[in-house]
């Protein structure tokens, strides 16, 4: 089975955010370590080149893909920041109707900047997140 690429690594949070050369995403990279700090009760940590995660959790798949991931992340990529925060479905309806301006994947949230949200609804969407994970897949 191919290995993960998304593991974490001992490159700095910061290093990296000095990186970011929008001085608007920079910003907004830091005030997002701090409030998913807060909010997951973990430090910041580079997952892969360019994933800042919080926390970890372990899953594993029915197709016997297994592998580490953080309970809450983001990525201030080009085009837009990257939320990493999964909710329920029905739940996370109700929080999207009330985020402000957004695109979203399958599984991620792009933003482009954060004076674009509300910061309260991303908050409840990470505390919401994280219980979900730790439901779906506690630590055995």
């Amino acid at each position: 089975m191919a290995k993960n690429k998304t593991t974490q690594t001992t490159k700095s949070v910061s290093e990296f955010i000095e990186q970011v050369t929008d001085p608007v995403k920079r910003q907004d990279s830091y005030a997002l370590v701090e409030l998913m700090e807060k909010q997951t009760g973990f430090p910041a940590k580079m997952w892969g080149p360019s994933i800042i995660g919080f926390g970890s959790y372990h899953y594993k798949y029915e197709s016997g893909h297994e592998g580490d991931a953080p309970l809450a992340g983001f990525s201030p990529r080009s085009a837009a920041i990257t939320l990493y925060v999964g909710c329920g479905f029905e739940i996370k309806e109700e929080f999207l109707k009330q985020l402000g301006k957004y695109k979203m994947s399958k599984a991620c949230i792009y933003i482009k900047k954060l004076a674009d949200i509300d910061f309260t609804v991303l908050s409840k969407m990470i505390d919401h997140s994280i219980v979900l994970t730790k439901e779906k897949y506690p630590k055995k």
